[in-house]
């Protein structure tokens, strides 16, 4: 998450080894709101809209272009491109605004375990996560950078059908420091897990068969209230729709007090390759 500044409006960002061919869109993403948020002053964000347009090279730095559209009185708006090998790869519209009280009214928290009676779970089968490489298995691992505890819909060994709904409770290992930019970036990054693959629940299918190609398209979060991310937060998801080669899914975060502190949408492409005899 540490972006260094190269001139005015311009900061690169290196990629962590995940083991895979294409770098986290959840990386990308919190690392193009840190640099949106690194050109605003005394504001935060409130939203985000933002596209995938190309897979990122993860042994190549990416170069984050913020374009600093608007400073009203209330709001700014910014939008970024993030640039690799002289191509946009990724785009990103923030809109941020000052603190100020207004009328207030939320969904509430759902009916689901607290994290301490809940267990970590692998996100992998033992005998599939013992096959990856070493790199992708620390990327895996429950002490990588972040912890899940999985109420349901979760586990990607489930290849039976189920009802297009997933909660999980995650957390960040270790403290962070007092900085809400810093906080909203990493949440924009782990919002990235799990999303969109709730719209395969119904289907019976997963991410770890090999048949499955499944990709972000686009990805969308409101920010609502302040929260921190090394206190354990519920992830509540649910797929409308599946259609067109293309699922979408929403998601809600509440915190432990049960307060509603950001929402996200995502559309991903979802397909199944045709495997030869």
């Amino acid at each position: 998450m540490q972006l260094e500044p190269l001139e005015v409006n311009l900061f690169r960002g290196v990629s962590r080894d995940i083991g895979t061919k294409r770098v986290f869109g959840g990386q990308v993403l919190a690392q193009a709101l840190l640099a949106a948020s690194f050109t605003v002053e005394d504001r935060l964000a409130h939203s985000l809209h933002a596209y995938f347009l190309r897979a990122g090279d993860p042994d190549a730095p990416i170069v984050y272009n913020v374009d600093r559209s608007r400073d009203g009185r209330s709001f700014s708006a910014r939008r970024v491109v993030a640039i690799q090998h002289g191509r946009p790869i990724f785009t990103l519209a923030a809109s941020f605004q000052v603190e100020e009280e207004g009328l207030e009214h939320q969904f509430g928290i759902p009916e689901v375990p607290a994290p301490e009676q809940l267990s970590t779970s692998a996100l992998l089968p033992r005998a599939e996560f013992d096959h990856m490489p070493k790199n992708m298995q620390r990327w895996l691992d429950r002490f990588g950078p972040f912890e899940f505890r999985p109420v349901r819909g979760a586990d990607p060994d489930d290849r039976l059908p189920q009802p297009p709904y997933k909660e999980l409770w995650f957390k960040l290992h270790g403290q962070l420091e007092d900085d809400p930019r810093l906080h909203r970036a990493l949440l924009a990054y782990v919002s990235d897990f799990h999303l969109v693959g709730t719209a395969t629940l119904p289907h019976g299918i997963s991410w770890v068969q090999g048949n499955l190609m499944i990709a972000s398209l686009d990805h969308a979060m409101w920010f609502h209230r302040d929260f921190r991310l090394d206190d354990w937060l519920l992830y509540s998801c649910d797929s409308p729709s599946t259609s067109g080669g293309r699922g979408l899914a929403r998601g809600m975060i509440h915190d432990r007090r049960g307060r509603l502190v950001a929402s996200t949408a995502q559309e991903g492409v979802i397909r199944l390759r045709q495997q030869s005899d």
